[in-house]
Parts: structure tokens; C-alpha cells; sequence
């Protein structure tokens, strides 16, 4: 496995990786003053011509720069799961998604494509996640929940059931979501409101 991002996200993602057995090469990283993480080597910014049989995972954070790497990446996408989530065998979990350590995700939820479901979080039946979502830290999503593409829901969060929260938004720490929220949305509290839309 290939990882893009030397970062604390990245050290995560080498301990799912290294619970499943999977060895890691190399990472890339745009700051060319790192040259390696827990032993491993980071190379650089990346080449498609370094190791171009093996996948590759996108080791940042935030959403928006996750997305920009993905449009420039020529090698294909892994995954991972750590071997203490708890995922259901209906669920459907897409190229690029890494689901870290203690989660759950229950039956016939969706999770899109470099999708982050941080430690602890719960995605109950039914949910939908888009592309390039985090769903941070011990963050609830009960049943039926839609969650728009490149959106933050924010630690320890909780959506009630049948809500659609929409792309582009920031949930922040400790909501709790009671009412759909529109695209492009800041939202806090509880219960939440909208403190702003984004432009």
C-alpha cells in the first residue's frame, strides 16, 4: 500500500493497515522536509511512476484537500477497516474509505468514496455517506440518514433518523441534529441551527 499525507491521520490509518497485515511502501508528501513516518519512507510529492501496481490511500484529513489529491492520483485506491469495526455484510463501502478503530455500521448503509468513519462512530441502517465526508470521533447517525458529499459532522455529533444533511457543511463538536440542514451550512448546538451559509 501507497499512502498520500505524512500527517497524525496518516498514523491511524497505518495502524488499521498494520492490524490487517498490510505493509505499507512508501508516502508521499508535499513537504519535503519529512522523510519518513514510523520508519516508513516519505518520498516526495507524488510520482505516478513509484510502485504503479499498488493502491493507494489518501492520508489527510481535511475534505477538501482529499479531494483535490484524488483528482490527480493515477495509481488505484485502497481501503481499510480495522478488524475492530463492526460493519455488517450488506453494507457497501466504496474506493479510497478507511473506518478506524471501534465503529459500527449497520445494515444496508452506503459509504461513498475516500470517506473517513473515525474512532468510535456509529452509522446506523440505511445511511447514505457521500464522497470525501469525516465522520469524526464518536459521532451518531441513526437510521436513514443522508450525509451530502465533502461534509464535516463533527465529533460526538448526533443526527436523529431520516435526516438529510447536505454537501458542504461543518457540524460542529457536540450538535445535535433534529431538522435537515441545507448545502453549504455551519452549523452548532443543541438543539442545532445554522449559523451561516457558505458561498
Amino acid at each position: 500500500m501507497l499512502l498520500y499525507g505524512a500527517s497524525g491521520h496518516a498514523k491511524v490509518i497505518i495502524s488499521c493497515l498494520r492490524a490487517q497485515n498490510v505493509a505499507i511502501n512508501a508516502i508521499f508528501d508535499d513537504d519535503l522536509s519529512k522523510n519518513e513516518l514510523w520508519g516508513i519512507p516519505v518520498v516526495g510529492t507524488y510520482r505516478a511512476q513509484q510502485s504503479p501496481s499498488l493502491p493507494l490511500i489518501i492520508s489527510i484529513g481535511y475534505n477538501a484537500i482529499r479531494k483535490k489529491v484524488a483528482s490527480t492520483i493515477q495509481h488505484r485506491f485502497g481501503k481499510v477497516a480495522h478488524p475492530t469495526a463492526i460493519i455488517d455484510e450488506s453494507v457497501v463501502w466504496d474506493e479510497g474509505t478507511v473506518i478506524f478503530h471501534n465503529t459500527v455500521i449497520q445494515a444496508d448503509a452506503y459509504i461513498g468514496k475516500h470517506v473517513i468513519v473515525n474512532t468510535a462512530a456509529s452509522i446506523d441502517h440505511d445511511c447514505s455517506i457521500g464522497d470525501f465526508v469525516h465522520i469524526a470521533p464518536k459521532a451518531t447517525l441513526c437510521g436513514n440518514v443522508r450525509v451530502g458529499e465533502s461534509t464535516l459532522i463533527g465529533a460526538g455529533t448526533v443526527v436523529a433518523p431520516n435526516l438529510t444533511i447536505g454537501k458542504n457543511c461543518m457540524i460542529a463538536a457536540g450538535s445535535v441534529i433534529t431538522k435537515n440542514i441545507p448545502d453549504n451550512a455551519i452549523v452548532r448546538g443543541n438543539p442545532a441551527r445554522v449559523i451561516k451559509i457558505s458561498t
